[in-house]
């Protein structure tokens, strides 16, 4: 028997969670009962209409069991289904994550209905999270479902008759073929074309075997995660196979897992452009947290140290713990404190927390806010800084159930911190985390948070190794510039011992510093070295990080170096596309603060704005701010003229190491000469910091090996022959989909080097060879919509740019982009050139192609077939057949101008004539226009700018249609009504 991904894969998935082997035929099936464990049931065997999400029988049973009040009335259980079923219906005009929160208050029992006595309100039990042998767990596979189109998703859970996990498998046997391709088709295609499907969902898992990953709803493929088992050395080794997703998928699906993810691990939120998003942990946020919780609710041990290496999620996870602290109910409502090392952190930790609308949470910026807080024995969510302990009373407040979790646990060695908060809250509970590891010599932060209980004095590790390996972060490459201009370490290192090594400066301080060193200061701020300095970071960026789309940040010796760079940059790009953040004090001259001076919400702004992928700015240009807790995916370059080491140091170079789409890896420019000596800058116990930091000069070394074994692979092939004899000869010698396969992991690498390097002079020896494995490359690529999508990647931009420029094998090297507009076709008319027609010709079926369907470009693209067979048959000269096809091109400019035309005259009013008029039936009355008139007139009295996206404005509208449908003209037709606000939605 061959191998496929039904009987490999699939069958292997069923049977781990299931124990029943579908590649058996003598296997039998357990016949179901209740018990937290999957039971397989094949699809046919459930009872449910192709068009139908739930298996409702099974819901309706489970409604009766878990709720006393439907058991006494089992017919309420249908007014419960129909609820489920107007959401499911819903997702078209709210959209797929809304309509799966929704859903997700009906799973986590937080809906009420009128069931009680006197019509009291009482919550509805759709699962049992207390008792999990009282839910029904079902495994299926060839799961049909129909709604645009019929899908068939290779796996399906469910709980309760309810489908909570849609899981996708691909065949292990083809190297190309991935996790990425099984998780692009629940993503991309089944979300889109069953968006109700996914309503329900908890979790989406996609596999091919070998590596295993899980996503929400909505979630971009590059945020998907890989689940580990804690402390499996085996797992962590990830030696792949079967038997090792088998493992992580048993763990990440078993009930109570799940049930537990579900309930506290699942946050849906608002993004910078205000659209809901849902966010599910990654296995070390899980574990973290559960870790806390797990500790607390244990009360044996008061303290612990979590090291998450910069950028792997440490705020999501404070959220996560705090959240489930605060809904056991074993705790007896738990004060949770979290305190944060300084402003710019509070603000990206309370964001995170409001944005999530975690109930109950207090914000404070004053020392006495807190004490009164405290001890008026407050049950919230409290967020502060650190710093506010530095004045605290002792035994603030003696409770045992208040939590404490610190972030940048490491600060708290400054001022003895650690020792002042326990005397304040004896008998809490202190977890510190840290995103760069504790120094043994930091004896005050271990004697605060590290137990001995612990290995190493950490309760959970997550390394930087870790974080590579789930792609949680970005690999950090730095690129040592301008030897020259390096400062002496000897007068660094002597103005440093005034200041304790490990202390973040704030701007003041910075300066402070270098006034000290007045030698120094006019070293690193000499014109003449800023001024080479900003013209190297003009060439760098423009070829290396804005061709990616990616921005940049420069770090500067102090708050008055960043006004000289400023005005410097300013003479190579226009002033809004770089902005100095910076604080200033009491003591600054009046004009330096109102030119320069960055308040908090004018830091948002421009925080908000550097974001934006389509925004002008691209420069942010610091001394101190923004080093810290400073989140911007998009940032992937730091040009760094500033003396940092060990935790600050770490901490400001990752920035660049967050996931952005198309990045590959953070990039650290070195002016300063920090990194000369990396061992000295990232003085840390733990030897793996050592080895953070890439040196491109390293990836030079690699990069002949790597293109004389892509090249390997066409030996004996001659790279000099032109055209497609050439590219014919390249292909046959990967003529097997195993050759393609490997020549591709081959050419993925030297293609990461390349982009890496490039633009760098080492490559123009390998010019050439590139250009052609390139062409090779793209010539054997699968089509976009077909498998192999993570070794058959997209490629970086030099190499893009490469191909586009040379793609044409053969003598046509440049095919200009050819514009359609009248001035091109008069020119072409005038001076007929055999070249510009044949290239008006193409353009015209392309853009026929673009149109069809259309009889007015049917017909035009019937001239064009008509006069081509004529010019073949030499019944027109050649200057005829120009004119003849130009006039066909006018024609086709003119009749785009009037499509276009008709598009944007399209007016609400229009919009809904046309929708009642499709959707006209026997029952629907012929007055159309009244109807239209009427819903135009009372849309526009009740509705505003923006209403879409408030509820109470959304409410206004649904309640003015529906007395015109309902009540005026008695439509009382649901798909009518829906298409009719949907259609009100887009265009009022």
């Amino acid at each position: 028997m061959s191998f496929n991904e039904l009987n490999s894969v699939e069958h292997y998935i069923i049977h781990q969670l299931s124990g029943i082997n579908l590649n058996d035929a003598n296997a039998r099936e357990p016949k179901t009962s209740y018990g937290s464990q999957w039971i397989y049931k094949s699809s046919s065997e459930l009872v449910r209409g192709v068009n139908e999400v739930l298996v409702e029988s099974e819901v309706k049973e489970a409604l009766i069991r878990l709720n006393s009040e439907i058991a006494t009335n089992p017919d309420l259980a249908d007014e419960v289904i129909y609820k489920l079923r107007t959401i499911l219906i819903s997702v078209n005009q709210s959209g797929l994550v809304r309509a799966n929160e929704e859903f997700y208050k009906w799973l986590t029992g937080e809906k009420t209905m009128p069931f009680g006595e006197n019509n009291r309100h009482v919550p509805v039990r759709l699962i049992d999270f207390e008792d999990l042998t009282n839910n029904t767990y079902i495994v299926t596979n060839q799961y049909r479902v129909h709604h645009r189109e019929t899908k068939i998703p290779d796996i399906i859970l469910l709980i309760n008759g309810i489908p909570v996990v849609i899981g996708e498998v691909k065949t292990p046997i083809r190297p190309s073929v991935s996790w990425l391709d099984a998780a692009h088709e629940v993503h991309d295609i089944y979300e889109n074309a069953v968006p109700q499907l996914f309503v329900p969902n908890i979790l989406s898992f996609a596999s091919e075997g070998k590596e295993l990953y899980y996503g929400g709803v909505r979630t971009p493929l590059e945020f998907w995660s890989p689940w580990r088992i804690d402390n499996d050395e085996s797992s962590l080794a990830k030696q792949l196979g079967l038997g090792e997703i088998g493992k992580e998928l048993s763990d990440l699906l078993n009930p109570k897992r799940l049930l537990d993810i579900l309930q506290n691990f699942s946050l849906f939120t608002s993004d910078k452009k205000k659209r809901r998003i849902k966010i599910l942990c990654r296995f070390q946020q899980y574990e973290g947290a559960n870790k806390i919780v797990q500790r607390v609710k244990e009360g044996r041990i008061k303290k612990g140290l979590i090291w998450h290496f910069q950028g792997s999620g440490k705020s999501l996870l404070m959220v996560f713990a705090a959240q489930k602290l605060r809904k056991d109910p074993t705790l007896k409502s738990p004060t949770v404190l979290v305190l944060v090392d300084r402003t710019d952190l509070d603000t990206q930790i309370s964001g995170t927390f409001n944005a999530a609308d975690v109930p109950n949470v207090e914000t404070t910026d004053s020392i006495t806010e807190l004490q009164q807080l405290l001890e008026r024995d407050t049950r919230k969510i409290i967020i502060s800084t650190i710093f506010k302990f530095r004045d605290s009373k002792p035994n603030m407040n003696t409770r045992e159930n208040i939590i404490v979790l610190v972030d940048e646990a490491h600060r708290t060695q400054e001022g003895d911190l650690g020792r002042q908060m326990r005397a304040a809250l004896p008998n809490a509970f202190l977890f510190g985390l840290t995103g760069t590891p504790v120094n043994k010599a930091d004896k005050n932060t271990f004697w605060a948070f590290g137990s001995e209980d612990d290995e190493g004095g950490y309760m959970s590790r997550y390394t930087f190794y870790d974080s590579i390996r789930d792609d949680a972060t970005k690999p950090l490459h730095f690129e040592p510039r301008l030897v020259d201009v390096h400062v002496d370490k000897e007068t660094i290192d002597k103005a440093f011992a005034e200041f304790k090594e490990s202390t973040a400066l704030t701007d003041e301080e910075a300066d402070a510093l270098n006034k000290k060193s007045a030698k120094m200061a006019a070293f690193l701020k000499a014109p003449e070295r800023v001024e080479r300095i900003v013209e190297d970071i003009a060439t760098h960026f423009k070829e290396k990080v804005e061709p990616h789309g990616f921005k940049a940040m420069i770090v500067t010796p102090d708050r008055y170096a960043c006004v000289q760079y400023k005005e410097e940059l300013d003479k190579y790009f226009p002033e809004e596309v770089s902005r100095v953040v910076i604080s200033t004090s009491a003591n600054d001259d009046f004009e330096f603060k109102q030119k320069w001076g960055v308040d908090k919400s004018q830091q948002e702004k421009i925080i908000d704005e550097f974001n934006d992928n389509s925004s002008d700015l691209k420069f942010i240009i610091v001394t101190a701010k923004l080093l810290t807790g400073f989140d911007a995916p998009i940032l992937q370059t730091m040009y760094l003229d500033k003396s940092l080491k060990d935790h600050t140091l770490l901490q400001a170079i990752c920035r660049t190491n967050r996931l952005h789409p198309g990045k590959s890896f953070g990039r650290i420019v070195d002016y300063f000469g920090v990194f000369d000596d990396t061992a000295k800058a990232l003085e840390f116990d733990e030897e793996s910091v050592k080895n953070i930091i890439t040196n491109l000069s390293g990836l030079k070394d690699k990069l002949p090996e790597a293109m004389k074994n892509t090249l390997l692979h066409f030996e004996g092939v001659d790279r000099t022959i032109d055209g497609f004899e050439g590219l014919e000869a390249a292909q046959n010698a990967i003529n097997t989909n195993e050759k393609k396969d490997v020549f591709a992991k081959d050419y993925k690498y030297l293609s990461k080097l390349w982009e890496s390097l490039s633009p760098d002079r080492i490559l123009d020896k390998y010019q050439q060879d590139y250009k052609w494995l390139s062409q090779v490359f793209e010539s054997v690529r699968p089509a976009s919509d077909n498998v192999g999508k993570l070794l058959w990647f997209s490629l970086g931009a030099q190499t893009t740019k490469l191909i586009h420029e040379n793609i044409h094998v053969g003598k046509v090297h440049h095919l200009e982009e050819f514009v359609l507009d009248a001035d091109v076709i008069e020119d072409i008319f005038n001076n007929p050139d055999p070249k510009n027609a044949k290239k008006l010709e193409k353009i015209l079926v392309k853009r026929f192609k673009k149109h069809a369907g259309d009889p007015k470009f049917k017909k035009l693209s019937d001239r064009l077939e008509e006069l081509r067979d004529k010019a073949e048959l030499g019944l027109l000269t050649s200057i005829e057949f120009v004119k003849e096809l130009c006039k066909i091109a006018k024609e086709t400019v003119q009749a785009e101008k009037e499509l276009e035309q008709q598009v944007q005259e399209k007016t609400p009013k229009a919009a809904l004539t046309e929708l009642f008029l499709e959707l006209k039936t026997d029952k629907t009355p012929a007055v159309v226009a009244r109807i239209v008139d009427d819903i135009d007139a009372i849309v526009r009295v009740v509705s505003f700018d923006g209403w879409q996206n408030t509820t109470s404005g959304e409410r206004e509208v649904q309640s003015s249609l529906r007395k015109i449908l309902w009540t005026k003209y008695k439509l009382k037709d649901q798909v009518l009504f829906d298409r009719a606000y949907g259609y009100i939605k887009e265009y009022y």
